[in-house]
């Protein structure tokens, strides 16, 4: 299938409800799957991957298939490793290329048996919960997936010992960990960060009604829409300026792109800002899942970036380092890597844009659809979004884009 999305020749203006985070999502759901189903969950996400996970947690079948969710494959192995009977955990091709030996290499020493199916380090795995809990002492790069973190964090309290978690390198991505003992402290479970060690003692998650926000990484393409305006006024609904979040950067992000951010009770409104600068520098540490929205932001206005933290691209649904540096070439630019860091010089945008491959990953899709705002635009395989986003098309026809 394809998408072709006209040139967006009106204002952008209106109201989005916008999709709920799939990432709090997914960790109230570990955390009401280890509580024994006690929590109220409002406003759960309509993500492929979230609706996995709960399809999962309710049939509890022999085989848990993830199909390509990675974070349902990191938080229901890491449920496995502690209720696990036995099952095995599987998912699509490219799932089967995502490491996870460190998250189950972890689960091994605290005591639960885990098999490698096929490939050592990679899914398919069966596994046994931990019986007798072999220590409470791990540690595990922090410059990691921090989903590997957030797993084993959330099953901490759970375990007979508790949990020692020491983080042997520089935090990636730490407002995801945040985020998590956040969610887990909204469940009645304390914690305690100090240095490079988070400890967890054994306790019980609290029963606890809980309301997930929307989600901050689909908020990203409406403000590179917005971004790209020249008289935005538009209203997205259901984020928080207190958010957990750490894809809410996109508000200083974009801020130096030229568009203006206001808080409300409803959400955030956008509209034109200062004039954008020509030159950014942006570290993605924090906030990988946001890198190829603003590459594409930055090459159609024109702004060189240069970038770090972009590391963790390579074992995304796809390889979004090198899915970015033929994409780009599309809309005139180049992205070049020099040890660390990463350069993206913009350049003549062509008259006609070749169609733009998404490579299995619905971030490809929704990053580049914004290019509507200076060139009609074809989008392969559009239902990819499905995964993180599924109403983004229609929403995108909800203020006037025309999409065939």
């Amino acid at each position: 299938m394809r998408s072709i999305i006209s040139k967006f020749d009106k204002n952008l203006q209106g109201v989005v409800k916008l999709t709920s985070s799939k990432s709090e999502s997914n960790r109230a759901l570990l955390i009401n799957a280890l509580s024994g189903n006690k929590m109220k969950l409002e406003n759960l996400s309509a993500a492929r991957d979230t609706q996995t996970m709960m399809r999962l947690f309710r049939e509890r079948g022999d085989v848990w298939d993830v199909l390509d969710a990675g974070t349902t494959m990191r938080f229901c192995t890491a449920y496995l490793g502690v209720k696990g009977k036995g099952e095995t955990i599987t998912g699509t091709p490219r799932m089967k290329e995502r490491p996870i030996g460190l998250l189950a290499d972890a689960l091994i020493k605290l005591g639960a048996k885990v098999e490698y199916l096929e490939k050592q380090g990679y899914p398919p795995l069966r596994i046994q919960g931990i019986k007798v809990q072999q220590t409470k002492k791990i540690q595990i790069p922090g410059n990691v997936s921090s989903q590997f973190i957030s797993a084993l964090l959330m099953i901490g309290p759970v375990l007979p010992e508790g949990l020692e978690l020491e983080l042997t390198t520089e935090v990636f991505s730490r407002p995801y960990i945040e985020m998590t003992l956040a969610l887990m402290n909204h469940f009645g479970v304390q914690s305690n960060w100090q240095g490079n060690t988070i400890t967890i003692k054994p306790q019980s998650y609290k029963e606890q009604a809980y309301t997930i926000e929307s989600d901050w990484s689909g908020a990203s393409y409406w403000f590179s829409l917005a971004a790209l305006d020249a008289h935005p006024d538009l209203v997205l609904t259901g984020l928080k300026e207190n958010s957990l979040q750490g894809d809410q950067q996109i508000v200083n992000i974009m801020q130096e792109m030229g568009l203006a951010t206001q808080y409300s009770d409803g959400g955030v409104r956008l509209s034109k800002g200062n004039t954008s600068n020509k030159s950014v520098q942006i570290d993605f540490k924090t906030c990988p899942d946001l890198a190829q929205t603003v590459m594409v932001t930055a090459a159609i206005k024109g702004v060189q970036l240069e970038m770090t933290g972009l590391e963790s691209l390579r074992i995304k649904e796809t390889d979004r380092i090198a899915a970015m540096t033929n994409e780009l070439r599309k809309i005139g630019a180049e992205l070049n890597e020099k040890g660390s860091i990463w350069t993206l010089t913009p350049g003549a945008i062509p008259d006609k844009i070749a169609p733009i491959e998404t490579y299995e990953d619905h971030r490809m899709a929704m990053a580049f659809a914004p290019v509507c705002q200076i060139r009609p635009v074809e989008i392969l395989d559009p239902e990819v979004v499905n995964k993180s986003y599924p109403a983004f098309w229609d929403d995108l026809r909800s203020v006037g884009v025309e999409i065939k």
